[in-house]
């Protein structure tokens, strides 16, 4: 699946510029060509110029809709790809063979459009009725001797060309951002396929309505916030509250908030004197939209949930195999191995063979319960054991080295996905030792009926050099992501940073 803004929105201008030359065509068949000439053939015969209504105008007319098409067309099939194929090297070197393509296009199409535009005002002469009907043409600028500056109005198309490109840009990098999503990507996709052609009819209508109309503003205060609604109501709460009955109290609080939210921007800024108006359009958001919206929903029900089910499967396949990279790594192997070599020197045997015991314990846990969606809560303390124990044999010699656990294993029944807690311990140790200075972590579980209370702190040496501070932490980064999928609202991660002290507290529903 691929994000098809671009699609949606070439066919949003396709659809202007056709209704631009439907506007053009109608206009000639409502009234007789004489009368139509009678109103341009004046000023052509006041300054001399020879007239035809279909060289003069009919042609200028549907020519300069046609011509901004193409510019449009050139800027996202040749601009656009010339500067994505711009990269950091190339920026460097400021004057690369890429940069200069990229500008060159740029300049081309904005040359092409100048010069396009002065043709057509050759033909049409727009200044003689003010640009009346060539709106189009005045964007190069008060022109009354077209063609006798090839360059003219240059800067100003330029501008126009810069300035798309830069909103495609920005499209492109929203796609981009979209496209390369790990989480939720195909869903996110399918939201963005259904909001952009919402949103491309709507910026259609404005276009089509004029907007020097009364009724211009009211109009986007009460279409907009629809199409919003629409998106959040199919694609978030239907979804989410899925097997609730729609009138249950959260559903219906929940629908009650995001219609008012929708009501709001009209209550303060355009009826805040007559209350009846969006009084009753938010009965009609409630009573109206919302019904057929859920019909709408149904619908598509079952391909929506299966999308979310799946992507959440595959979030959190790929969250467990990258947690599994970053444990099983060589930095990882050669502390436990180091750890258990220097046990071996040292002559204690039994030191030795619990530690290996421990480490392939551990082992065996990453490559067997690590591959299942859940298991029981004694298996995962089993492992966090295991590797804390393994750490106080790295360190055993340290008195400068304080480690404190509380773990309260008498009510851990609940079922858990593997390896959540563990990251959080890692970090500490990773963090918080220093063989330099006095260093500490202290570490409490505690299992309630429906619940897991975590809590892991430990010591900061700021100024200590740390080579994995500098990293992002992909096994933080990892569990974050895990328990936003695995447990969306079911859970609160409070973490805290002070000059002495790194602080994770974790409460779990199971």
């Amino acid at each position: 699946m691929k994000v098809r803004w671009r699609e949606h929105e070439m066919i949003g201008i396709a659809i202007l510029i056709v209704w631009q030359i439907i506007l053009v065509l109608m206009r000639i068949n409502e009234h007789p060509i004489t009368e139509l000439e009678r109103d341009y053939t004046v000023m052509f015969i006041e300054h001399a110029i020879p007239f035809s209504f279909w060289r003069n105008v009919l042609f200028p007319q549907l020519a300069s809709p046609l011509l901004f098409l193409l510019a449009y067309f050139l800027i996202s099939f040749w601009v656009i790809p010339s500067f994505r194929k711009v990269s950091g090297d190339d920026v460097e070197k400021l004057f690369s063979k890429k940069i200069l393509l990229a500008l060159f296009s740029l300049l081309f199409v904005a040359f092409l459009l100048a010069i396009g535009i002065n043709t057509l005002s050759f033909f049409a002469r727009p200044h003689f009725f003010n640009y009346g009907g060539y709106q189009l043409l005045a964007i190069a600028g008060y022109n009354d001797n077209p063609l006798d500056n090839l360059f003219f109005g240059l800067g100003r198309t330029l501008a126009a060309v810069a300035l798309v490109t830069i909103l495609l840009g920005i499209r492109e990098l929203l796609i981009w951002l979209i496209e390369r999503k790990r989480v939720k990507r195909e869903y996110w996709i399918m939201v963005s396929n259904n909001a952009t052609p919402l949103l491309v009819i709507y910026i259609c209508i404005l276009f089509i309505i004029n907007p020097l109309h009364h009724d211009f503003v009211r109009y986007q205060f009460f279409v907009l916030p629809v199409i919003g609604l629409y998106l959040y109501l199919t694609f978030w709460l239907f979804p989410l509250m899925e097997g609730k009955k729609v009138l249950s109290r959260p559903v219906f609080f929940r629908l009650l908030v995001s219609t008012f939210i929708c009501v709001l921007p009209g209550l303060l800024l355009l009826f805040n004197t007559r209350l009846i108006i969006p009084i009753f359009y938010w009965i009609s958001l409630l009573l109206v939209a919302t019904p057929v919206f859920w019909l709408i929903y149904n619908q598509r029900k079952e391909r929506i949930l299966q999308l979310i089910k799946m992507e959440t499967a595959l979030a959190s396949s790929d969250a467990k195999l990258q947690f599994l990279k970053s444990q099983i790594n060589p930095h990882f192997l050669f502390n436990a191995l180091n750890t258990l070599y220097g046990t071996a020197l040292k002559g204690d045997s039994d030191q030795t063979a619990v530690g290996i015991q421990k480490l392939g314990d551990m082992m065996r846990f990453m490559l067997h319960e690590n591959t299942l969606d859940r298991i029981p809560m004694h298996k995962e303390l089993e492992y966090l054991n295991n590797f804390i124990s393994l750490q106080k044999l790295r360190i055993i010699s340290s008195s400068n080295i304080s480690i404190e656990e509380e773990i309260d294993e008498r009510y851990c029944t609940n079922q858990i996905p593997p390896m959540l807690l563990i990251p959080f311990v890692e970090n500490a140790f990773k963090h918080g030792i220093s063989l330099k200075e006095k260093s500490w972590i202290r570490i409490k579980l505690k299992c309630l009926q429906d619940q897991v209370n975590f809590e892991v702190r430990n010591s900061i040496h700021k100024n200590e050099r740390d080579p994995e501070r500098e990293k992002s932490g992909i096994g933080l980064r990892n569990v974050k992501e895990r328990l936003a999928l695995l447990y969306p609202n079911s859970y609160v991660l409070d973490i805290q940073e002070t000059d002495q002290e790194f602080s994770i507290k974790l409460l779990l529903k199971c």
